[in-house]
């Protein structure tokens, strides 16, 4: 009772250990507004209106398009250098000399007019006009600022040309008296570091909303489509959340919320197993690995949502149902599906989309893989993930924006990537085998290999032997399949039940040839003893070949704790009246604890039985089925395992069937006559 109450603390802890992973893990824990909203789909939530005022943000593109209106219009700041232009009218002054008093006062006009309207440097002028500028703002000594228009100021050439132009209709003479060159330099630099204060803080200026939602104000209602407009509402009210006090009392609420979601579907799970499983119940191992899977489902869609911008759908959450069909039933399988995605859905910013998808792909994976014994078939699974997944996401767009206009051709992608991991899941098989302990049904095949080392090592030595549990292994498989147990369990079982015969193959009559049998040579205690070591060693073999232990159960169990019946018989009929130590004569055990060990006991003692008969008569071969299984029956060898008597009715019927057919007669070829 104790260890009772213990064992059942033990996994309610496991699950308390995922629920706690599942919570520290929840990637919207920090963030109250959780509500999924896509611009062209329909609004899936009840009616929205606002609870505060607040501000309507400006979308990021909008800001930006601002700051480059801002940019486009700015006008850069150039310095007027005064002492550069009287520098240059004071030279001219004293290079003038020759020419006429008018034509000097010409000259000296009109370089100074020039000089005032700005001359910039050639490099200046063509970059600004590279950039679309329109304006200069010229900065004076007295720090008065005025703004012109780019096409008004003059480059060094512009202003050489205006000039030259002006002299040659008025004053030509100076055109050959002085070099006008000399006298045309800029007189406006560019002021970078005023210029860039100046552009940021405009920038900085550019409001980052505009307009107000009002208290109570509607936003927006269940099924209406949400608009360019609205969507940025939403938005809006979302950073609105991040900034109110309210974050902090909604964050709790939320969190509290899920952790009651997340309880009930792992209780689920629990009432699961103990009501349709209570035999994966009953080994805690079982539940340590359902809570895995989940547990590495959450982590990979916390590094997913926290830490990548790739798509959700790259997680492979078809891995749960694909090892849970590998090592248990197609309707674990589902459920723990199920239950999966449902726990996944609190993280998800679209539950309904996701949920949708992965329930109809899961369904599709869990059916075609009813057997899973090659890895060939994980991969025509991965295809048809890929295409279902392809198909659901294609018309659930549909169904949600009225147009193919909005499907993401990267999903694609990554639906192929999730296809390509599941591939990856037989990897995970032997590393979880190894863990856990488990044995797949793709192992379970490999060790039915009859050329495996083992196999033809028992083929060589004990030939007599090795046919006898070909034989075993064939009754036993077409008996599971009536009643359906594990076909695979039963067909490894039976092959590898008798291989502590190969500890002295001689011993045993299917190997024996010319009637010698060395056991006769031996008292009744130490031959019964000698047949009975072939169990020990038979586990033995096992272990040290590295089979699973479920294969080696059929080993121990496939006696039972019969009695090795010719020995005992041939003591008790030459002790007659002397009490016999049974315990010399009876096998160590364990009784069948299940249906597998318990068709191979069956199978083991029909086929061997069979082939002592002297006629394969239909009426001789059922005699002899129904009298060995009686005989088990009323040892009490079928207590522990779960047969029913219709089970064993069936099985019965199928040895009847199998071994007429295995056994029927032949004609003989005549001879040609001479």
């Amino acid at each position: 009772m104790k260890q009772s109450v213990i064992s059942h603390i033990t996994k309610v802890s496991f699950v308390l250990a995922l629920l706690l992973i599942l919570i520290w893990l929840s990637p919207r824990s920090d963030n109250s507004f959780k509500y999924y909203f896509e611009i062209g789909k329909p609004w899936g939530y009840e009616l929205m209106t606002a609870e505060f005022d607040f501000p309507i943000y400006k979308t990021d593109r909008q800001i930006e398009d601002e700051q480059m209106e801002v940019i486009r219009e700015f006008a850069p700041i150039y310095r007027f250098d005064r002492a550069i232009v009287e520098s240059k009218l004071s030279a001219l002054a004293d290079s003038s000399k020759v020419l006429s008093q008018k034509s000097r006062e010409l000259v000296v006009s009109r370089l100074r007019r020039i000089y005032d309207e700005g001359i910039m440097s050639a490099a200046d002028k063509d970059r600004l006009v590279e950039q679309s500028t329109a304006n200069i703002s010229i900065m004076s000594e007295g720090h008065q600022s005025l703004l012109v228009s780019l096409g008004s100021v003059h480059s060094p050439a512009t202003a050489y040309s205006l000039l030259q132009n002006e002299l040659h209709e008025h004053a030509p003479e100076a055109l050959h008296r002085i070099d006008i060159a000399n006298f045309v330099v800029p007189n406006l630099t560019y002021d970078s570091v005023m210029s860039k204060r100046l552009l940021d803080a405009m920038i900085d200026n550019i409001s980052p909303t505009e307009g107000m939602v009002q208290e109570g104000e509607k936003i927006i209602d269940r099924g209406e489509v949400v608009t360019a407009e609205t969507y940025q509402i939403l938005v809006s009210l979302s950073k609105a959340y991040d900034e109110q006090q309210l974050r902090q009392r909604r964050g709790i609420y939320s969190t509290v919320g899920e952790v009651v979601v997340m309880m009930f579907y792992l209780a689920m799970l629990l009432l699961y197993l103990l009501v349709f499983r209570p035999n994966l119940y009953e080994q805690k191992r079982n539940i340590l690995f359902f809570c895995m899977l989940i547990a590495i489902e959450a982590c990979l869609t916390f590094v997913v949502v926290r830490f990548t911008s790739l798509s959700i759908y790259v997680v492979p959450y078809i891995w749960v149902p694909v090892l849970v069909r590998v090592f248990y039933d197609s309707r674990t399988a589902l459920y723990m599906h199920i239950l999966t995605v449902l726990l996944m859905s609190l993280y998800m910013a679209a539950p309904y989309e996701f949920i949708v998808l992965q329930m109809g792909v899961g369904m599709l994976a869990v059916g075609s893989l009813k057997d899973i014994s090659q890895r060939a078939q994980l991969a025509r699974t991965a295809v048809y993930i890929f295409l279902a997944y392809s198909v659901l996401y294609t018309a659930q767009t549909v169904i949600s924006a009225g147009t193919i206009l909005t499907i993401d051709p990267w999903m694609y992608v990554y639906f192929a990537i999730n296809g390509l991991l599941v591939i990856g899941a037989y990897g995970l098989v032997y590393i979880i085998e190894r863990t856990f302990g488990f044995v797949s049904s793709i192992t379970l095949v490999e060790l039915s290999n009859v050329n495996s080392g083992l196999m033809l090592e028992l083929a060589e030595k004990a030939p007599g032997t090795f046919q006898h549990s070909i034989q075993v292994s064939t009754l036993a498989t077409e008996a599971a399949k009536s009643i359906g147990a594990n076909t695979l369990l039963i067909r490894a079982g039976a092959l590898y039940h008798d291989i502590g015969k190969l500890i002295d193959p001689a011993c045993f009559t299917e190997n024996q040839q010319d009637g010698v049998n060395p056991l006769n040579e031996l008292d009744c205690i130490e031959a019964a003893q000698k047949v009975i070591s072939h169990v020990l060693y038979g586990v033995e073999l096992a272990r040290k070949h590295h089979l699973p232990k479920i294969v080696t159960n059929f080993i121990l169990t496939h006696h039972g704790t019969g009695k090795v019946r010719y020995f005992y018989n041939s003591w008790v009929n030459q002790h007659p009246g002397e009490s016999v130590d049974e315990q010399k004569f009876t096998y160590p055990g364990p009784r069948p604890t299940t249906k597998e060990t318990g068709i191979l006991m069956m199978a083991d003692a029909v086929e061997a039985r069979s082939r002592s008969l002297t006629e394969y008569t239909p009426q001789a071969i059922s005699d002899m089925v129904e009298q060995m299984i009686k005989m088990q029956m009323d040892d009490r060898q079928f207590e522990l395992s779960p047969l029913t008597l219709n089970d064993v009715e069936k099985i019965k019927q199928v040895f009847k069937d199998k071994l007429i057919s295995m056994n029927h007669h032949r004609i003989s070829y005549p001879e040609i006559k001479k």
